[in-house]
Formats: structure tokens, sequence, C-alpha cells
């Protein structure tokens, strides 16, 4: 499962390495609509929520679906600009039509409304479906689709001046904290860029990002299979201190691709891909395999110990620990004319996270 962004015969100079005020007030956002995603941000939300003037936070809630399952497109801008005005200057300028199809993906939950699809400004039908599938996602959406339809221009200077709001009540210092940091990644991707390869700038982003064995594709690790193109418009990759762990991608038809990606932190580790995952959910889903386990994880065995302490036969036995293996799961060790096998622990410890790492990814 993976997003494909195809580069075929797009310049070096067409992929982007900047900040943007923007993408980052959204991940704040994102972070005080879902702390639970972001515990070591948990009391930063906390302070922040606490000294929020009372109106700040009734508009906070009343839109934060534009940020908190899935971020409107038009909020992680792919042209970013050096302060939060003037990206949202850029955004005013979007006509009404890119701007309410945006917002209404996601006030109707991702990938709902589809682009291309008659435009609820104009046609009624298209209309009645936005706020059926909007009452379905709770009144407080259902409003907003309702207001959005029936006053863009209203609703969007409302959106514009809750963000702009958010800058004196924590944008502008938090964005001060983390400045420094997101210029000092930028560094470091733009000198890989310049002084080694796409592949190397690809690789310092995240280990969930690649670049395919044909060079003609980037690859991102996603749980749903999509593709898009930067022919012609280029990609833009936005580093983020409030991001982790989500990696955001931009690649709905209309927009530019973009990236938003989690700033590097000493001590993480790299993203296990949602392949890996898969493959070691599927290996544990069998119950002969679960038997097994719980024997090697008593220490380890060889295919003959495994096959007497089970009453399985020894071939059935490899194909199972051969899965196990392919998972990740097992070590193997020759010790004369036996090969020993080892549960790996430390690594079934934490599919849990693991899997939740890749689900929020």
């Amino acid at each position: 499962m993976a997003l494909r962004i195809d580069i075929t015969g797009v310049p070096a100079e067409q992929l982007r390495f900047v900040a943007s005020p923007l993408a980052e007030l959204t991940a704040m956002l994102h972070v005080l609509a879902e702390p639970g995603h972001h515990p070591r941000l948990a009391v930063w939300a906390g302070e922040v929520w606490a000294g929020m003037p009372a109106e700040l936070a009734e508009r906070l809630r009343e839109a934060e679906f534009l940020w908190r399952s899935s971020r409107a497109d038009f909020l992680v801008p792919a042209r970013p600009r050096h302060s939060l005005a003037e990206e949202l200057d850029d955004v005013d300028r979007i006509d009404d039509e890119q701007y309410v199809t945006s917002a209404l993906t996601t006030t109707c939950g991702s990938n709902r409304v589809r682009f291309g699809a008659p435009s609820p400004l104009a046609d009624a039908a298209a209309r009645e479906r936005a706020l059926d599938l909007a009452q379905a996602r709770g009144a407080v959406q259902e409003a907003f689709a309702e207001r959005l339809l029936a006053d863009p221009a209203a609703v969007r200077a409302r959106v514009r001046h809750t963000l702009q709001q958010c800058g004196e009540a924590f944008f502008d210092a938090a964005w001060t904290g983390v400045a420094a940091h997101l210029a000092s990644d930028l560094r470091l991707k733009n000198e890989l860029l310049k002084r080694r390869s796409v592949a190397a700038a690809l690789a310092s982003v995240s280990g969930a990002v690649s670049l395919a064995p044909d060079g003609d594709h980037i690859v991102v690790d996603k749980l749903q299979d999509a593709a898009t193109t930067a022919d012609g418009t280029g990609i833009t990759f936005i580093p983020s201190a409030f991001g982790r762990p989500h990696l955001v991608a931009i690649h709905a038809p209309g927009w530019q691709p973009v990236v938003q990606y989690p700033v590097a932190e000493p001590s993480a580790a790299d993203p296990v891909p949602m392949e890996t995952v898969a493959r070691r959910l599927e290996a544990l889903a069998h119950p002969v395999r679960l038997r097994l386990l719980r024997t090697l994880a008593r220490g380890p065995h060889t295919t003959g110990e495994l096959a007497r302490a089970w009453e399985l036969s020894s071939p059935e036995v490899s194909r199972h620990l051969a899965v196990l293996r392919r998972a990740g799961l097992l070590t193997a060790q020759r010790r004369g004319r036996y090969v020993h096998y080892t549960l790996d622990s430390a690594e079934l410890a934490t599919l849990g996270t693991d899997l939740l790492a890749a689900v929020l990814r």
C-alpha cells in the first residue's frame, strides 16, 4: 500500500524543500484536536487550551474537521511563503469551487466528495448529497456545510480570521520556537539534493519515503493505494516539528503534490513500512504459528523439537517457520547439524506501536 508520485522528467529544482507557517499551524491544530495522537505534546496542548480565549476555542471546534482526521488541501500549501499572512492571502485567491470541494471532502469524510463531480454550489443533487454526507458526520459538520454552501465568502472569511487569531493566541510563539529546527532540517535536505542525489534527500525525509528503482516515482508508504503526478508542477516537501507521527500527502486531482513530514528526532526510530506490519499480522493470524511462538518464547528450538512438541510434521513446521522469519519475528542460528529458532521479542513487542504508527501515517 503506497502513494506513487510520478516525477518523470521533473527537473531537480522542482523538488522543493521549504517550510510553511500555514502547514505548521495546521499541524498544531491537529495536535489540539487529537492530542491522543501526540502524547509527547499533551502538556503543550493542555496549556494552549487552558490559555485560549473562549471565542477562539469555539471557532476552532466548529471547524476542526478541516484538520482533525485529514487536512483540507488548501491548508498545506504547495508554494509556501515566509509568513502566515502571505499564505492566507494565497488561500484567498483560490476560487470558491476549489475551496468548497476541498473543505467538503474533509467535512464529509475523506474521498467522499469527488473532484470533477457536479458542483454542490451549482447542482441541486450534488448539494443534497454533500449535506447528507455532512449530516452523517455530525451536527457540527452539517451546520458548517450548510453555511459554506449558502455563503462561501462569509465562511472563508471566518476561517481566515480564526487562523489569524491563532497567531496571537499560540502560533507565533510556537513558530518562533521551532523555526531554527526546521531551518536546520531544510539545510540538510537541500544539501543532500544538491550534493548527492534525489534518493539521498528522500531517504533523509523518512523511512516511509523512497525513490522507486526506476527513478521515475517517489513512493510514500501510506494506508491507501493511490497515484498522482508532479509533471509540470513539481513536488513540495514541508518539514513539521508538530507533525509526528503523521506523514501528510496532498495528492488530489487539481492540487500540486505536497508531502508534510515530521523532522527527525534523536531518539526516533525509522518507521516500519505498512507492508511489514501487514505481513506480521498475517503471520500471527494462524493458530499453529501462535503455538510455535509460545514455545519459542521459552527459548531456542529446532524444527524437530517443535514438531514433536505439537505433534506436527517437520515439513509443516518448516513452512510455518518460514512465514514467521519472512515477517521478521524469528532469528535463526546454526549450531552444528541443527538450526535453532528464537523469537525476536523486541520486534513482537513493538508490533502494536508499529501498527498504530502505520495507520496514523
